[in-house]
């Protein structure tokens, strides 16, 4: 029997990895990551459920990445661009050169797929 081509994104289907922003990044708070990677293909495609607790880090992205926010609340501000709140529900793309600070305000959960 063949693998599906069709992939929920699950967290309960992988295990989480820990992770923190770098701490060259950081900017206020203790923020800590979990990450369910539920797809990794050659040629740098990523999809998964990312989480972060409360904290503000700078961001520095040289990959598309298409966010779907699943709950709580975050400010993304682009340099020398406005500050933008997200919430469950909103989703967005975060292209290459993308550079600025990412501050969740209230434990947040999103969906992403991410491509090199």
């Amino acid at each position: 029997m063949s693998a599906s081509n069709f992939l929920p994104l699950d967290a309960n289907s992988v295990e989480a990895e820990a992770g923190a922003p770098a701490e060259e990044r950081l900017i206020s708070g203790d923020p800590k990551f979990r990450t369910w990677n539920v797809e990794e293909r050659d040629g740098g495609l990523y999809a998964g459920i990312w989480e972060s607790t409360p904290g503000k880090w700078r961001v520095e992205y040289d990959e598309w990445e298409f966010c779907h926010i699943l709950s709580g609340v975050s400010v993304i501000t682009e340099e020398g661009g406005e500050a933008r709140t997200v919430r469950a529900g909103d989703s967005f793309l975060l292209r290459p050169g993308f550079k600025g600070s990412w501050e969740v305000l209230e434990t947040t959960r999103k969906e992403y797929v991410i491509k090199l």
